[in-house]
C-alpha cells in the first residue's frame, strides 16, 4: 500500500483516485470547495462523475499538507491555467516524492507546457517530473472500462515504479521518454476536439470530421516536432489516439463545447452549459501565438481561432479552409 496525493477533485482526479484505491492504495485528495468536500466524504459522490460511487477509504481535504506531507507520489490534476498558483501553495509540504502531472494544457501567460512549470516550481527540491497522457475519459475508468496511456519522463527508474503502481488488467501503461511531444498532443488535441464538435453542432457529417483529425493531426506534429516533440510521438497514445476519442466521444467537454458553439452559442454561453473548464478554449491562444512566433502552418487552428475570438462564421471557416490553394498531401 502506498499513500497516494491527488491535488484536484475534478472527474480525472476521482477517476484516477478511485482507480488507485481500488489497486490496494490509500489516497487522499485535495480541493478548494468545502461543498466538494462534504459531498465527497460524507455521500461520497462527486458532482463531475454522476452515477459513481466514491470508496469509503478516500479521504478529501482542504488541506494541503494533511494531503501531500506523507504521501509516497502526487498526482496533480488541475486545471492548466492554475496549475502554477496552487504549486505554489503546497510545494512546502513535499520532499522527494515523484510529482506526475495528468492535466493536459498550457501555461497561458508563458506557453509553457506544464511539466516546465512543474520544474521551474520544484527546481529546489528536484522532484521527478512524470507527464501521464493518453487517451482516457474519466466516466470510463471510474467504471473499470479497459484503458491504455503513456508515461513520460526522461528517469525511467521512477517511470517504472509509476508504470507499477497504475498498471493492472483494466489499465494498460507505456513508457516514453518523449516528454515535449506527449505534453503537446495531450494539450493540442483539445483544440482540434472544438472543431470536430463545431461541424457536428453544423450536422456536417463524416466526411469532414475524417479530414478534420488527419489534416489535425498534420498541424498537431507539425508545431509539436518544430517545438522539440519526436513525430513518432503524435502518432500514439498521447497524440491520435487522445485525439480520437477526444473528438468523437459525448464525454468529452471539448466536443461539447464545440457542438454549442456550432449551433450558435457564445462562448460564455458555452462555458456555462459545459459547467467545467474547457481546456481547448483556454489554450487556443497559446496555439495560435505559437503557430505564428515558430511559422508552423495550421489553418484548421487559425480558423477555429477567429471563429471564437474574431467572429468569423464557421460556415465561411470552411469554405476557407476548402478553397486553400492547391498543394500535395
Amino acid at each position: 500500500m502506498k499513500n497516494i496525493a491527488i491535488i484536484g477533485t475534478g472527474s480525472w482526479g476521482t477517476a484516477l483516485a478511485i482507480h488507485l484505491e481500488k489497486m490496494g492504495n490509500n489516497i487522499k485528495m485535495w480541493s478548494y470547495e468545502q461543498e466538494e468536500i462534504r459531498l465527497m466524504n460524507d455521500e461520497h459522490v462527486c458532482k463531475f462523475l454522476p452515477g459513481i460511487q466514491i470508496p469509503n477509504n478516500i479521504k478529501v481535504s482542504g488541506d494541503y499538507k494533511e494531503v501531500v506531507e506523507n504521501s509516497d507520489y502526487i498526482f496533480h490534476v488541475t486545471p492548466s491555467k492554475a496549475t502554477r498558483d496552487i504549486m505554489k501553495q503546497y510545494k512546502k509540504y513535499v520532499s522527494n516524492q515523484p510529482i506526475i502531472i495528468c492535466s493536459k494544457g498550457f501555461e497561458n501567460s508563458t506557453h509553457k507546457t506544464l511539466d516546465k512549470v512543474a520544474k521551474e516550481e520544484f527546481s529546489d527540491t528536484n522532484n521527478t517530473i512524470i507527464v501521464l497522457s493518453g487517451p482516457s475519459h474519466a466516466e470510463e475508468v471510474a467504471k473499470e472500462v479497459p484503458t491504455a496511456m503513456v508515461l513520460a519522463s526522461e528517469d525511467n527508474e521512477k517511470m517504472l515504479e509509476i508504470q507499477n503502481l497504475l498498471m493492472n488488467e483494466k489499465m494498460r501503461v507505456y513508457l516514453s521518454n518523449d516528454v515535449k511531444g506527449t505534453e503537446l498532443g495531450g494539450a493540442l488535441k483539445n483544440i482540434i476536439a472544438i472543431c470536430s464538435g463545431i461541424i457536428s453542432g453544423m450536422q456536417l457529417g463524416d466526411n469532414v470530421f475524417a479530414a478534420l483529425i488527419t489534416r489535425g493531426l498534420a498541424e498537431i506534429s507539425r508545431l509539436g516536432v518544430e517545438l522539440g516533440g519526436k513525430k513518432d510521438t503524435f502518432y500514439g497514445l498521447s497524440g491520435l489516439g487522445d485525439l480520437i476519442v477526444t473528438c468523437s466521444s459525448n464525454f468529452s467537454r471539448n466536443r461539447r463545447a464545440g457542438i454549442l458553439i456550432g449551433q450558435g452559442k457564445t462562448i460564455e454561453e458555452t462555458k456555462k452549459e459545459v459547467g467545467m473548464i474547457i481546456e481547448g478554449i483556454e489554450n487556443i491562444q497559446v496555439a495560435y501565438d505559437l503557430s505564428n512566433k515558430y511559422n508552423v502552418e495550421m489553418p484548421i487552428v487559425k480558423s477555429v481561432y477567429n471563429v471564437l475570438y474574431n467572429g468569423l462564421n464557421p460556415n465561411d471557416a470552411i469554405r476557407e479552409l476548402m478553397l486553400r490553394s492547391k498543394k500535395f498531401e
